[in-house]
């Protein structure tokens, strides 16, 4: 690795950040707000499901909460007898 290279990289990077800051310092002096793309407006938490989603995932538990069932019940009765 040329350390001459990896030296003008990271002084164009610092150069670039030191830019950046000094803008948004000076739109805080001007008592504006940042813009929507830099204040990471995404949601947070799940999504809401619909109703008819939430009827799909119903059927499903009970399908999947009856096979426990029956799974639990079938070794119980074989190990009796």
């Amino acid at each position: 690795m040329d350390l001459y290279r990896a030296l003008q990289d990271l002084y164009a990077e610092k150069e670039k950040l030191e830019r950046a800051i000094a803008s948004l310092e000076e739109l805080r002096e001007m008592g504006q707000e940042l813009p929507d793309s830099l204040k990471g407006t995404r949601r947070r938490g799940r999504k809401s499901m619909g109703a008819e989603e939430r009827l799909e995932v119903s059927k499903r538990m009970q399908k999947y909460w009856a096979s426990r069932r029956k799974q639990k019940t079938e070794p119980a009765k074989s190990s009796r007898t």
